[in-house]
């Protein structure tokens, strides 16, 4: 590799890290991935800094902890002077671009304030967090009111997929025996095969659409964030992946059974409607094996743009990176969807691939370093020859251990939580801004802080389920208090002088004299 490599950023939208061949999945198969896995570098204890889509991924894209860029839940805006990746990486020449989906909400007010115009070059990077939006779709297409031009909707109609929302009609539903729509929101209908052909499905187009700007995109140095909308709901594959696995597939739930001594927060989700039907099994020998079918189908296409990217001399320039935003509980812990800090909602799946001569040795290794989505944009950083930019960025770069370099690490992974949004907090009787919670993960514990309720402490050694919360236990008090300062400290860290850089006070400091300033002199 004789100049600056590219970066392709692959994430899958609720893609557990636990459900891939590579991380151990019994009967799921990922052969793509695998591969990729054997090439590069598997990082097996990689966490989100906040389990929900938004906040999620405005982390991963501004490498900073949610309590710093403020965009706590899905549809809270991110900062219009919020740095991202697209801002570090520009300046080093690079082209930065998305196909696929970001959920972020643009910071309309602030550009109002400023008098940007988001229609403008500047305005449409502010409101599409950074990046150039070669292809934009976050895939919630229920009401087509909201944005009728949804390109991936004319393409479908282009193929004669009819109707105002072929994303829905056909994308993700079924047809029944009489012909009526079976709606992929109903979790009920996920056994049933797509109406549109797999080829067309959003996986596909999405693959297309990377290979497009691929093309496109030339000899100039280039970051393309590919982000998959599946295995995120609904849940609706295209034939043949809706049958490609079965009830034996379905692996047992991690639950224990309930005896009214839960913490309140998680008794109050598991009374959500997508935690009580995921607590029937029914459900789940419905729904997970169209899940893995899912995961399955984008490993194919995966497979497709490697090889286009092989044939076109990309391969061997290019640094891959393939992880998600969180996971999905999928009944576990008699809960649906995401949002708390189980392992099954806050770990994600975390491959990297750097093809450069430094990096060959660790091909195919794993590491059991804590690692943090925050830790990406350092990455990057650092591959295209960018200054590390440590007073504003809170991760740190990955590449010492992908080249074998010696280095310290974090003894602890953060995340955060904002369900003020939830049923949870309503029942719960909790105000909006009370309704946060904290957790800090080290190589034994894990630990939850919670604004408005007692702590969660689990000993992840002796209990890698979680199924024991040891909060309540006065034998554990010494460990609580331990937990509870290592979350003052972080917090007590945070970077929050971020207009400064770090060189500039070294500068500056003690040179008050030198600029003619005195101050108590006698």
């Amino acid at each position: 590799m004789t100049m600056k490599p590219n970066l392709l950023f692959i994430m899958a939208d609720q893609l557990r890290a636990d459900y891939l061949g590579c991380t151990g999945h019994p009967t799921l198969r990922t052969p793509v991935i695998d591969a990729l896995a054997a090439e590069g570098v598997t990082f097996d204890r990689a966490y989100c800094q906040g389990p929900v889509c938004g906040p999620s991924r405005m982390s991963f894209y501004t490498g900073r902890y949610v309590i710093n860029h403020g965009a706590t839940y899905n549809g809270v805006p991110l900062g219009v002077d919020e740095l991202t990746l697209g801002d570090y990486l520009r300046p080093l020449g690079y082209r930065v671009a998305l196909v696929g989906k970001t959920h972020m909400k643009a910071d309309a007010e602030g550009m109002r304030r400023l008098g940007v115009n988001p229609a403008s070059s500047r305005g449409v990077l502010v409101s599409e967090c950074g990046f150039e939006p070669f292809e934009r779709d976050d895939g919630l297409h229920p009401d087509m009111s909201a944005d009728p031009d949804l390109r991936y909707n004319r393409w479908l109609r282009e193929r004669g997929y009819a109707g105002a929302n072929p994303w829905h009609d056909y994308a993700n539903a079924a047809e029944g025996g009489d012909g009526e729509l079976l709606s992929g929101w109903y979790l009920r209908n996920a056994r049933h095969p797509a109406r549109v052909k797999e080829e067309h499905s959003e996986t596909a187009y999405m693959t297309d659409r990377a290979m497009a700007f691929m093309k496109d995109a030339g000899d100039t140095p280039w970051c393309l964030h590919l982000s998959y909308i599946k295995p995120h709901w609904p849940y609706m594959a295209p034939a043949p992946y809706h049958r490609m696995y079965g009830e034996d597939d379905v692996l047992p739930a991690v639950r224990r059974r309930v005896d009214g001594t839960e913490h309140p927060v998680l008794a109050a989700y598991r009374r959500h409607d997508e935690s009580v039907n995921f607590s029937d099994e029914a459900v789940r020998r419905t729904v997970v094996p169209t899940y893995m079918g899912l995961i399955s189908q984008l490993d194919h296409h995966l497979g497709r743009l490697f090889e286009f990217m092989k044939r076109n001399g990309l391969w061997d320039n290019t640094i891959v990176v393939f992880t998600s935003d969180h996971g999905d509980y999928l009944g576990d812990h008699w809960l649906g969807e995401k949002d708390l800090f189980h392992e099954q909602s806050s770990r994600i799946p975390l491959v990297v691939r750097d093809p450069r001569k430094e990096a060959l040795s660790k091909h195919g290794s794993r590491r059991d370093e804590l690692v943090e989505a925050i830790d990406l944009i350092p990455t990057f950083l650092e591959a295209a020859g960018g200054e590390p930019m440590e007073h504003i960025l809170e991760g740190r770069s990955l590449l010492p251990m992908l080249h074998g370099r010696e280095t310290t690490w974090r003894d602890a992974v953060f995340s955060e939580a904002d369900y003020a949004w939830r049923e949870a907090r309503l029942s719960l009787g909790v105000a909006p801004d009370a309704a946060r919670a904290f957790m800090v993960r080290t190589a034994r514990w894990k630990f939850v802080h919670h604004l408005s309720f007692r702590p969660e402490l689990y000993d992840l050694a002796n209990d890698p389920g979680e199924l024991r919360d040891l909060g309540p236990d006065p034998e554990y008090r010494g460990i609580l208090e331990e937990m509870h300062h290592r979350l003052l400290n972080w917090l007590a860290r945070r970077r929050t002088r971020v207009k400064v850089s770090n060189a500039r006070v070294d500068r500056a400091a003690g040179t008050h004299r030198e600029r003619g300033i005195v101050f108590g002199e006698w």
